[in-house]
C-alpha cells in the first residue's frame, strides 16, 4: 500500500545462536553414559565437536571479505555471481573452514521456495513466463511494479537459457551446508522485495521507465560463463555499476546501494556476542562473540564494507513513498492502452469471427431465403 511503512526485522526475529570462539571456557564432558547426560552437557559435547572442526586460520576463496564487529564477532563476506559453479564451491569451502553460528543469504520471503527446488525445477520455472505469473506479480507489487518484476525475470530467463544454469545455486548449497554445521541458524537477509520494486519504480521518471523497459525487453546479446566469472573481478564489476549509475542513478540508489545498508544491518544483527548455557542460575553468565558466514552477490560487497561502521537508518529504505503525479498518469495511461489493445482484439475477432461465418453456404443460403421473404 502507498504510504505505508514496511517494519525491518526486530532482535527478536534473529534467533540466538551458539558461541564461535574458544576464547571462553567450554566445559568438557570426559565421561559418563550418554543417555544420561543434561541438555547443558550434551550442549557443550556438541559445541566442542564443532569449535574442534572451526579453524581459527581458515583457508578461504578469494572472494571472501571477513569484517570484524565491535564485540570481537566474525563475519565472512562471500561474494559471488548468481549464475555461477564456482560460487557454489566458494560458498560450501568458507562455511566448512569456519563452522558458522549462522548464515545469512541475500534472500527474503518472497524469494525463499528457491531453496526448496532442485536446478531442473527452477530451470524449467525461469524459462516460462506465463500470463499466470504476470497476474500474480501485479497483484503482489501492483501494475507497474510487477510488470518491471516480470520484465527482470525475462533477463534472468535470458541469462538462464544462455548459460543452461538456474539461478540461486549458492544460496541453495549455503542452505544445504548450514545444516549440516551444529546450531547454526539460517537468516534471510535481504529487504523484501515488493519494498524493492515499489521504491525503485517510484525513483523513475515516467520516460526512465519506458527506456528501462524497451531494454529489458529486447535483451538478446548472448552471454557466456566466462562473461558471468569475470563479474567476481571487482574491476570489472566497478565498471559495470558505473555504466548502470550513469544510465539510471536513481535505480542504482534503491536495487543496489539501499539494498547493501539493509544487508549490513542484518548481517550485524547476527554478528551478535551470544550467552552460552548455564547449568543453573547461580552460574555467572558466560558471552563469546559468534562467527557469521553472509552470501550475497559481488555487487554488494563493497557496499556493506562501506556501511559496516556507520550508523544505519533502516526505517528510511523500508518505506514506500506514494505515487507522484506522473506515477499516476503513467498507470492510467498503460491501464488504458491495455484495455484499448483489449477492446480493439475483440471487435478485429469478432468481425473476423462474422465474415468466415457469413461466407459459409449455409448462411448465404439462410440469408437469402430471409431475403425473399421479405419481398413477398
Amino acid at each position: 500500500m502507498d504510504g505505508e511503512e514496511q517494519q525491518p526485522p526486530h532482535e527478536a526475529d534473529v534467533e540466538p545462536v551458539v558461541p564461535s570462539e574458544a576464547s571462553e571456557p567450554v566445559p568438557r564432558v570426559l565421561s559418563g553414559d550418554p543417555q544420561n547426560l543434561s541438555d547443558v552437557d550434551a550442549f557443550n559435547l556438541l559445541l566442542e565437536m564443532k569449535l574442534k572442526r572451526r579453524r581459527q586460520r581458515p583457508n578461504l576463496p578469494r572472494t571472501v571479505t571477513q569484517l570484524v564487529a565491535e564485540d570481537g564477532s566474525r563475519v565472512y563476506v562471500v561474494g559471488t555471481a548468481h549464475f555461477s559453479d564456482d560460487s557454489k564451491r566458494d560458498v560450501v569451502k568458507t562455511i566448512r573452514e569456519v563452522q558458522p553460528d549462522v548464515v545469512v543469504v541475500e534472500l527474503c520471503q518472497y524469494r525463499v521456495s528457491m531453496l526448496k527446488m532442485d536446478e531442473s525445477t527452477l530451470l524449467r520455472e525461469a524459462q516460462e513466463l506465463s500470463l499466470e505469473k504476470l497476474q500474480q506479480a501485479v497483484r503482489q507489487n501492483g501494475l507497474m511494479s510487477g510488470l518491471m518484476q516480470m520484465l527482470l525475470l525475462k533477463v534472468s530467463a535470458h541469462i538462464t537459457e544462455q548459460l543452461g544454469m538456474a539461478p540461486g545455486g549458492e544460496f541453495r548449497e549455503a542452505f544445504k551446508e548450514a545444516s549440516k554445521v551444529p546450531f547454526c541458524k539460517f537468516h534471510l537477509g535481504d529487504r523484501p522485495i515488493p519494498v524493492t520494486f515499489k521504491r525503485a519504480i517510484a525513483a523513475l521518471s515516467f520516460w526512465q521507465k519506458v527506456r528501462l523497459a524497451w531494454g529489458l525487453c529486447f535483451l538478446s546479446d548472448p552471454i557466456s560463463k566466462d562473461d558471468v566469472e569475470r563479474c567476481k573481478q571487482k574491476d570489472l564489476l566497478e565498471q559495470m555499476m558505473a555504466e548502470m549509475i550513469g544510465e539510471f542513478p536513481d535505480l542504482h540508489r534503491t536495487i543496489v546501494s539501499e539494498r547493501d545498508v539493509y544487508l549490513t544491518y542484518m548481517l550485524r544483527q547476527a554478528a551478535r556476542r551470544l550467552e552460552l548455557p548455564r547449568a543453573s542460575d547461580a552460574e555467572p553468565r558466560k558471552c563469546v562473540p559468534s562467527v557469521v558466514v553472509g552470501v550475497v552477490g559481488m555487487g554488494h560487497v563493497p557496499g556493506i564494507e562501506k556501511n559496516w561502521s556507520t550508523d544505519l537508518n533502516i526505517q528510511e529504505i523500508m518505506t514506500v513513498p506514494p505515487p507522484s503525479v506522473s506515477g499516476r498518469v503513467s498507470r492510467l495511461a498503460v491501464k488504458a492502452a491495455f484495455f484499448g489493445l483489449l477492446g480493439y482484439s475483440l471487435y478485429w475477432m469478432g468481425r473476423r469471427t462474422a465474415s468466415l461465418v457469413l461466407s459459409l453456404p449455409a448462411a448465404q443460403y439462410c440469408l437469402q431465403r430471409v431475403t425473399e421473404a421479405r419481398h413477398k
